[in-house]
């Protein structure tokens, strides 16, 4: 589980310190929704796994939020997410 910043933060270029914190909270989100998650499905209580469910989706939220300022402070970061959309929905065929 993540419990501290994945990355020395000190050796940042300052110009690139806004999107590396955003990158790493998303990180912490991801790996909050995989503990909650894996926690709901080893409980026997439907209440305990109802409410661990909802944490887990409500990180969700907080992921798309980090991710949409990410891509507000990294132009270079939403022009490769829409191209490998674009790669995926060609390698679908839904292009």
């Amino acid at each position: 589980m993540l419990s501290h910043i994945p990355i020395d933060l000190s050796k940042v270029r300052s110009e690139d310190i806004n999107k590396e914190v955003l990158r790493a909270a998303i990180i912490a989100e991801l790996d909050a929704i995989n503990l909650y998650e894996e926690m709901a499905h080893m409980v026997t209580s439907g209440e305990i796994r109802a409410i661990l469910l909802d944490v887990a989706r409500e990180e969700k939220t907080h992921v798309g939020e980090f991710q949409a300022l990410l891509l507000k402070f990294d132009p270079e970061q939403e022009a490769e997410l829409a191209a490998g959309k674009e790669e995926v929905e060609e390698e679908l065929g839904k292009a």
